[in-house]
């Protein structure tokens, strides 16, 4: 990936979506550019409009953390955005490698103990990706359509995007489908000479009009916390809360956990789900439900 078009593009990007009005600047006449001009983002951060014209024209090259968070501020970044500049800042003028194949990651046994001990919430590790490099017993159970898909790793992404299914499984799936784009142009400013993403968002943008749409938006998230709504081949329909939680010892890798609120019809579901999970042959059960 090409770190100047990234860093051309976001900035773009991020100055059309601030008026005059909500930066508090007089808006005079007719304008010809949505948004701000350069030269209001340049006076906004503080710089000359020739230094933040180099910036835009995607040379972050020795621009410091001090200027980059007067950017940020100037054009209104939330922490996901921020972070995602300082990636591209940390990784501009680095010289350009081809970009490299990483072999699978291996998901320590402590790690696989842990998500196992975690019998009443579903429990998975992916990368930044979207692969799922692990889960528990009842995580496979709740993701189990995903799993009918023979490639590996099972990845959301290509299942949200690309599975016929995917509708049907995820009432919700036009926003599951942009915090998904979203943290995989998070992850592209995080690791630009990646190769299976790079080949990932090749694929996606080759076989999907919606990614298309979405990739160009250059929206960036932190998925941390909030909501997810299922509609299960076997339990019906669940509201479940998740938190996602970076693993320090293993840098990029993130272990979500899913719940339900007790008394609640999706906590009933939840409980039927952990027991139907635990019985043999659930596997084609689901198989010939999907």
């Amino acid at each position: 990936m090409d770190n100047r078009n990234e860093v051309r593009e976001f900035l773009t990007s991020r100055r059309a979506k601030i008026t005059p009005q909500q930066a508090g600047l007089p808006a005079h006449g007719q304008r010809r550019v949505k948004g701000l001009r350069r030269e209001e983002v340049a006076m906004l951060a503080g710089v000359s409009a020739e230094y933040y014209a180099r910036m835009e024209r995607g040379n972050l090259s020795g621009a410091s953390e001090a200027v980059l968070d007067s950017l940020a501020r100037a054009l209104k970044l939330d922490e996901s955005e921020r972070a995602h500049l300082l990636d591209l800042a940390r990784t501009a003028g680095t010289t350009r490698r081809p970009a490299r194949r990483r072999s699978a990651q291996p998901i320590r046994a402590a790690l696989q103990q842990l998500l196992d001990a975690m019998t009443e919430a579903p429990a998975f590790i992916r990368n930044g990706r979207l692969d799922v490099l692990a889960t528990n017993q009842l995580g496979k159970a709740l993701y189990w359509p995903l799993f009918q898909d023979p490639a590996r790793p099972v990845n959301m992404a290509r299942f949200q995007f690309l599975h016929p299914g995917a509708a049907e499984y995820m009432p919700e799936l036009d926003q599951q489908r942009a915090a998904a784009a979203a943290l995989l142009r998070t992850e592209a400013g995080r690791d630009p000479y990646n190769r299976e993403l790079s080949d990932l968002i090749g694929e996606l943008s080759t076989r999907s009009e919606d990614f298309r749409e979405l990739w160009a938006a250059h929206d960036v998230r932190l998925h941390h916390t909030g909501l997810k709504r299922f509609r299960h081949p076997v339990v019906g329909d669940l509201t479940l809360a998740f938190e996602a939680l970076p693993i320090p010892t293993e840098p990029g890798l993130t272990l979500t956990a899913l719940s339900a609120e007790a008394g609640t019809a999706s906590h009933d579901g939840l409980r039927l789900l952990a027991s139907w999970a635990a019985t043999s042959g659930q596997n084609d059960e689901v198989a010939t439900r999907g």
